[in-house]
């Protein structure tokens, strides 16, 4: 009897081609990006000089752009030798812009002779965002705390009550003190829920010491914070009425980001 052979079919399965170096792109213009063109911002001479497109808020020579936060008169702080110092008695002032999103510097000294101890060292604070005539608002803290000890989301740099920053990167008393901010603001839905909340990046003195911290809503002195919707608000500058000498300001400017 005669053999049959047997053959077997193996299955064939479909094979993909390993991509062909030709599918890469080989001009390098296809990752070129031309425009927008970003605008042309002329620097300052040096980094804490304003900018071209900076809205200079105190440049040593009167408080324009500066209000009283209790009834919008005129700010009564006191102007002198190219700064301002606070005006304990007058409260707090704040700009009479408003703003959104902004990029800040700002540049403040704790007296030479500074007395007290604790929160009742030089004490004040920037509010990137004022909701209130008082103390409403996000706050970045401002005190002397070179070698003064505090609740340490309470120090200098610290968002107050919230973050402590990064690192104390305090100057001693009697030396000027710079902080550059960015503010993302919150945003808000029309029924006034919280779609995203506000960031803030600081560096004090140079030294990044809040990196684009989320903040858990404004600032309170007892309790949790919250938010409360707003669109735009001022910057405000605070007079603490801690018992130590008042502090003073210069080289205010502010780049709207919006």
């Amino acid at each position: 009897m005669a053999l049959v052979p047997f053959v077997f079919a193996l299955p064939v399965w479909a094979q993909t081609a390993p991509p062909s170096a030709s599918a890469e792109p080989t001009d390098p213009k296809a990752t070129e990006q031309w425009e927008p063109v970003p605008k042309a911002v002329t620097p300052g001479k040096q980094d804490s000089a304003p900018p071209s497109d900076a809205v200079v808020l105190f440049d040593g020579r009167d408080l324009a752009q500066w209000e009283t936060s209790k009834d919008h008169s005129p700010a009564r702080w006191k102007v002198h030798d190219g700064v301002m110092t606070v005006n304990k008695t007058t409260g707090n002032i704040q700009t009479k812009q408003r703003f959104k999103n902004y990029q800040l510097h700002l540049e403040w000294q704790v007296p030479k002779d500074i007395a007290g101890e604790g929160q009742a060292r030089g004490n004040s604070g920037l509010f990137v965002a004022s909701t209130g005539p008082a103390d409403e608002g996000y706050e970045i803290q401002i005190l002397d705390s070179w070698k003064n000890k505090t609740y340490v989301n309470g120090q200098a740099a610290s968002v107050y009550k919230q973050t402590p920053p990064l690192a104390n990167a305090m100057r001693p008393p009697g030396e000027w003190q710079a902080y550059d901010v960015v503010w993302t603001a919150p945003v808000f839905a029309t029924d006034g829920t919280l779609k995203s909340p506000g960031y803030v990046t600081v560096f004090h003195n140079g030294v990044l010491v809040q990196n684009h911290t989320q903040l858990a809503g404004e600032t309170v002195y007892i309790g949790k914070p919250k938010y409360k919707p707003y669109a735009d608000a001022p910057i405000k500058l605070q007079a603490h009425g801690d018992p130590s000498q008042p502090i003073s300001f210069r080289n205010i400017w502010v780049r709207p980001l919006d």
